[in-house]
């Protein structure tokens, strides 16, 4: 049990990191409201502002994975954070909205390096039995990190509009110190160690994480055998087996990929970043009242996000992501219907009726949200990938999830304005509707396996294809020869 606690204490401090990306998300849906009235900035600039972010994490994302193949996992993470902070540090201090921007350019990069990194260090540090609560911490940082984002615009919201949003920004900076400290304190991945053929090192790491009646020499023997396919194609480019993919290799870029694109695509950066657009248009009229509306969906997303963390290793991943697509798709249907009664229909019963259901809905789908799309989609983008593989194609697929909740967050408030918010919502729930279609046909379980186990799996099911072609190439042949 000792050994299982060690995990979790490694795990929690390599999550850390994430909490300043959940507190940039929360923080700025309030800020920009003081921001677009202290700095004078349009709409389109509001859109660029908070949606850059998402996009320029692209660069991070990119170079994110082969500097965790060279230097660590977790130096990765700590150069991540660093640079994140450099550009907290810019926002918060900017005097025009040009360098604001410059700010939340860095920052973007940061993000983009070290988002993938952490799950995959608390994948390869996990024991197998534990490994989907352990990797759906970062899921839960982000949560913690957005409800004390919106926790700080109900705070300083009071403040003159010159400060009250550089005290919002600057208070993301705090966090930088401790997280410094618990970077002594983590050990590196014990599967990078063995791609290092550093195995003492690899075998103490594993001794510490590991349960006790766990075989720590066979779990070390399974990595070696798994490092061994990666040392075959070292002299490979492994960013040309991704994009010619095999198709073993094809269905875990299909699910580990595809699962993070749909995480984005409907609309959960955009509920979040816009929340005060969301429910001013609801028929919340004071700001103060909308902040504090915020924070209740902070908590909500905090709460049930902590529900699936207990119950994704018993339950599976493949149950809760149905429980959780299915949700959202009816949570934002009732949420368009929501927003349209407010905008075409009068009376004060109608109004209150439609602000309820608004907020409800909202609520009951980041609540569905938390439970499977949120944190499950960090365990299958860091644990179906085989070892020579998992740094860059997890890393891609943050990028493709990055790319997405920027390319929302850039156009919600210009399609909301061609198609009304409710229209918006809409669309987001058919797209939730072809998710559901998504994970049943693309998302393999994963509940109780070892990673190399899993890399097994796929391998096996890929042979079987292989087979399959061979058999087809056979009968052609035959039929062939027969005429």
């Amino acid at each position: 049990m000792m050994h299982r606690k060690f995990a979790y204490l490694c795990s929690i401090f390599a999550s850390l990191n994430i909490i300043l990306l959940g507190y940039d998300i929360g923080v700025m849906s309030g800020a920009i409201l003081y921001i677009k009235k202290d700095l004078h900035i349009t709409e389109v600039q509001q859109e660029i502002f908070v949606g850059c972010l998402s996009i320029v994490s692209l660069i991070g994302g990119l170079t994110g994975g082969p500097t965790s193949d060279l230097i660590g996992r977790k130096w990765t993470i700590g150069i991540g954070a660093v640079i994140f902070q450099a550009g907290a540090v810019v926002m918060t201090f900017a005097p025009s909205f040009r360098i604001l921007l410059l700010g939340r350019l860095i920052t973007g990069v940061g993000i983009g390096f070290s988002a993938s990194i952490s799950a995959i260090y608390v994948a390869e540090i996990s024991p197998a039995i534990t490994r989907g609560t352990l990797v759906s911490l970062p899921e839960i940082c982000i949560n913690i990190g957005i409800l004390l984002g919106y926790i700080s615009n109900f705070a300083f919201s009071g403040l003159p509009q010159h400060y009250n949003w550089r005290i919002m920004l600057g208070i993301g900076i705090l966090p930088a110190v401790f997280n410094g400290i618990t970077f002594y304190i983590i050990p590196e991945s014990p599967r990078w160690l063995v791609m290092q053929n550093r195995l003492e090192e690899a075998r103490s790491v594993l001794v510490k994480v590991s349960d006790r009646g766990e075989d720590v020499e066979q779990r070390l023997k399974e990595i070696k055998e798994a490092a061994s396919v990666n040392t075959d194609y070292k002299r490979k480019a492994l960013y040309q087996e991704i994009l010619c993919p095999s198709p073993g290799v094809r269905r875990m870029l299909a699910a580990g990929c595809g699962i993070m694109v749909f995480q984005q695509i409907t609309g959960i950066d955009a509920t979040v970043y816009y929340s005060p657009t969301i429910f001013k248009n609801a028929g919340i009229k004071s700001e103060k009242k909308i902040l504090a509306t915020t924070v209740a969906v902070g908590f909500t997303k905090t709460i049930f996000t902590v529900v699936a963390m207990f119950c994704i290793d018993k339950v599976g991943r493949k149950v809760l992501l149905y429980v959780s697509t299915i949700g959202m798709t009816a949570c934002l249907a009732v949420l368009g219907i929501a927003l349209a009664l407010q905008k075409h229909l009068s009376g004060s019963v109608v109004q209150d009726f439609g602000i309820g259901l608004a907020i409800f809905a909202v609520c009951a789908n980041v609540a569905f949200y938390a439970v499977g799309m949120g944190p499950i989609c960090w365990v299958v983008s860091s644990e179906v990938f085989p070892l020579r593989l998992r740094a860059k194609a997890s890393a891609l697929s943050q990028v493709g999830a990055r790319v997405s909740s920027g390319l929302i967050s850039m156009s919600f408030l210009s399609l909301s304005r061609a198609i009304s918010v409710s229209g918006v919502f809409f669309v987001f729930s058919i797209i939730l509707a072809i998710a559901v279609v998504f994970v049943k046909l693309c998302v393999p379980e994963t509940k109780g396996k070892t990673l190399e186990e899993i890399e097994t799996m796929l391998i096996g099911e890929e042979q079987k294809l292989d087979l399959a072609d061979t058999e087809s190439g056979k009968t052609e042949h035959e039929l062939e020869t027969d005429s």
